[in-house]
């Protein structure tokens, strides 16, 4: 139960008056006065305490004991039957002859005030493939550009913004099996850009003894474009798109893409963006081979390879 911000005393202070007066002897005015209350309230204390015990000094519902203009039982749960029929608030108001913001009330208290609510939650569906380069994971973050002084993202002066900076796009491969990841950052995503990169993915993972089979993106123009199908085509990759409006398929970018913003994009306050792309490599480094990830039992990425293909990619990144 949350206490008012201007509330006198407190669950512990209330000990404190009560241990003064039975305790130590003290009188009800000198309590009173050294707790700034009046004598009245010492005394409505105390008697709780002598009937409740420690019990009786926390705070007590304000809820009325008697609310005569509820709503009856049987009509909340027409109420919450017509909503299971899928019936909006207004609907259920105009059939019922009732104030919409009274139908709105008893859909808020039984939690179902969007119809999404109706409908219980689907379950996480994981998957893993076996081994790496059976499945890669691109996408896509577009960042603002940092132009000569800290963002607003460290500051939190949204008036002290620099507009017209531009954009730039970090462009981001994350292998299924073992989760090491390849990054760069680009100036744009349209289709040729993202298409290169694509290419340099996978020569990065063929460069670890990796042979990529087939590459997993969202519903973007550039991953919708012939010259990306061409490419995958090319290079030897089935292309596989996420359904629409269901990041969650792409979960492992997406999950990747929170760490990079966390831990690189916003981490420390840069002055420059050229001073936050300088800093991706190390941290890149740092993230296949050193740092502890949750799905791997707390070891990372590069602890999925052996020992010879660790120190290619190390000399590598």
């Amino acid at each position: 139960m949350n206490i008012h911000s201007l509330a006198r005393t407190t669950p512990e202070s209330r000990v404190l008056i009560v241990e003064r007066v039975l305790h130590e002897g003290q009188s009800i005015a000198q309590t009173a006065r050294s707790f700034g209350i009046s004598d009245r309230t010492v005394y409505k204390w105390l008697a709780r305490y002598r009937v409740s015990g420690l019990a009786g000094l926390q705070d007590r519902s304000s809820r009325p004991r008697r609310s005569p203009e509820r709503l009856d039982a049987a009509r909340v749960e027409l109420i919450l039957r017509l909503r299971r029929c899928r019936q909006t608030g207004p609907q259920i108001a105009r059939g019922l002859r009732m104030a919409r913001s009274t139908v709105a009330r008893e859909l808020r208290r039984a939690g179902l005030h969007r119809l999404r609510l109706l409908e219980p939650p689907e379950p996480p569906r994981r998957y893993q493939r076996r081994h790496p380069g059976e499945l890669l994971h691109l996408d896509i973050k577009k960042l603002g550009r940092i132009g000569g002084r800290v963002g607003h993202r460290i500051h939190g002066d949204y008036r002290r913004r620099v507009r017209g900076v531009g954009w730039e796009y970090a462009h981001v491969c994350v292998d299924d099996a073992s989760r090491v990841a390849y990054v760069e950052v680009l100036p744009n995503e349209q289709a040729p850009v993202t298409t290169a990169f694509l290419e340099r993915a996978v020569a990065f993972y063929r460069h670890l003894g990796i042979h990529t089979q087939e590459v997993m993106t969202d519903n973007g123009p550039a991953y919708l474009s012939d010259l990306f199908r061409i490419t995958c085509r090319r290079l030897g990759c089935r292309h596989l798109r996420t359904r629409p409006y269901r990041p969650r398929t792409n979960g492992k970018a997406e999950r990747f893409i929170q760490t990079l913003l966390r831990e690189w994009a916003y981490s420390r306050p840069y002055t420059h963006s050229w001073k936050r792309t300088r800093a991706l490599r190390p941290w890149l480094r740092y993230y296949n081979h050193r740092r502890p990830h949750g799905s791997l039992d707390g070891r990372p990425p590069c602890s999925r390879f052996e020992s010879v293909v660790n120190n290619v990619l190390r000399n590598h990144t």
